[in-house]
């Protein structure tokens, strides 16, 4: 019962952000696609690097993007670290 309500912990705010899967699931839907398109991978670093380069072009995006679905200024309130920054944006 804990680990079911431990959302119920978060500001109000991020509630209704955090009980949907759609993200990911979105995630997995555009490495599925990109992995068909290529079909047969040559060895095992080459998904690696094909799975890398769609997580660091989703983070990207999802740092950049206008309407973020969970802003850095929103986490950081119930962050236990004060600064709470992308690693890929210089400080």
């Amino acid at each position: 019962e804990e680990d079911v309500l431990a959302y119920m912990h978060f500001p109000a705010a991020h509630r209704t952000k955090l009980h949907s899967t759609n993200p990911i699931e979105r995630l997995n839907g555009e490495i599925k696609r990109r992995t068909d398109v290529v079909g047969i991978f040559p060895n095992e670093a080459a998904v690696v690097r094909l799975v890398g380069a769609i997580l660091l072009e989703q983070s990207d995006e999802s740092a950049t993007q206008r309407a973020r679905y969970m802003t850095l200024e929103a986490i950081s309130t119930v962050s236990d670290n004060a600064t709470v920054r992308l690693s890929a944006v210089p400080a």
